[in-house]
């Protein structure tokens, strides 16, 4: 029988949640030559020149001397920031990335997800978290939230200190696919929620199609109960198993930014009896660990319930609805990738 998540509990060093900000394995590889931008869309192409240029520049040697450190205390607005607004799917991390790969040397840039960095925060403390991050020249936040008022001036205000030191900041935003032009970020919005940051970016709209969904892909056909056990047990140590309300009630007990080094090393996840999640919590969890597992490359085989009826619709429509509909494109991904362990469970034959 394969292990269960439950029955996990890591405890990663501090020192560890620091070293970790990198880019996730899906994205290890990715480059601006390996960016393939959708002729139907212009905006993604005109977005590789910009980024480009600000890896130059970031790969320049920073000025140094007490002169240099007093302008970058008086003028952080020199600093370039970028931040990359679209739909899911539509290569925005993809860019992110690439723009971490070309930027310099890895001691002098972070890649975090904003979830993350809202997790480091709460596990160092503010003070201990700027202390960690000082010295860097370019900050990458992924899937940048402004559902959450008080988690985003949290992180405006470690912001606010690392680009006074002179740090540029690129981010990502998420805006729903069928809702071009309405709910879209905007800078009066990012002035409102941490406005001391508002006038340093320079907004990338970058729209199109999902890639997640592009062509004829359809979802794979939905797994039963058995077919996910044979799985799971053909895999043995190598993945997980477990039942969809006691899998919720074990990422209750964790702090999020436990979740990485929950699932780091599985060849899959597989989840038996999944219910629709009715409780806002229980949703941002779940959230949470698809990104980790998504960015892992940890494939999800899922029986009991259809990714379009995991969260209910009050909830894909309201405040959350980038983090939750983000969730739900990039479960079906993972469904999909995780097609290559699907089996028909054994089956006993009578003798006589």
């Amino acid at each position: 029988m394969a292990p269960s998540i439950a029955s996990r509990w890591p405890d990663p060093p501090v020192d560890r949640l620091v070293t970790a900000l990198t880019p996730p394995p899906r994205f290890a590889g990715v480059r601006f030559s390996t960016y393939e931008p959708d002729p139907a869309h212009p905006a993604q192409a005109a977005a590789l020149p910009v980024l480009s240029s600000l890896a130059a520049r970031l790969r320049e040697p920073p000025p140094t001397g007490p002169l240099a450190a007093f302008r970058r205390r008086r003028r952080p607005e020199t600093a370039p920031s970028v931040y990359l607004d679209g739909g899911f799917g539509v290569g925005k991390t993809h860019l992110l990335a690439s723009l971490w790969h070309a930027a310099g040397p890895r001691e002098t840039k972070t890649y975090v997800t904003f979830a993350g960095l809202v997790g480091l925060v709460g596990a160092l403390s503010l003070r201990r978290a700027v202390d960690a991050l000082r010295g860097t020249r370019l900050v990458c936040i992924d899937e940048f939230e402004l559902d959450d008022p008080a988690n985003t001036r949290l992180v405006a205000r470690l912001l606010s200190e690392l680009v006074a030191d002179g740090a540029s900041v690129a981010a990502t935003s998420n805006t729903l696919p069928g809702q071009q032009g309405a709910g879209r970020f905007s800078a009066e919005h990012f002035r409102r929620e941490i406005s001391t940051l508002a006038g340093y970016f320079e907004v990338l709209t970058i729209d199109g199609e999902d890639y997640r969904h592009r062509g004829a892909m359809n979802p794979p056909p939905a797994w039963n109960r058995a077919e996910v056990v044979a799985a799971a047990e053909a895999l043995g140590d190598a993945a997980t198993l477990d039942e969809g309300r006691v899998l919720q009630g074990h990422l209750a007990a964790l702090h999020p930014i436990r979740y990485r080094a929950l699932v780091e090393g599985l060849a899959a996840v597989f989840v038996v009896d999944a219910t629709p999640v009715r409780d806002l919590g229980a949703a941002l969890r779940v959230a949470y660990l698809v990104d980790v597992l998504y960015d892992l490359q940890i494939p999800v085989g899922l029986a009991g319930v259809e990714i379009a009826a995991l969260f209910p619709a009050a909830f894909l429509g309201g405040s959350y609805r980038k983090t939750l509909g983000r969730c739900v494109s990039r479960m079906g991904a993972l469904l999909a990738e995780a097609e290559r362990f699907r089996r028909p469970p054994e089956r006993t034959v009578r003798a006589g």
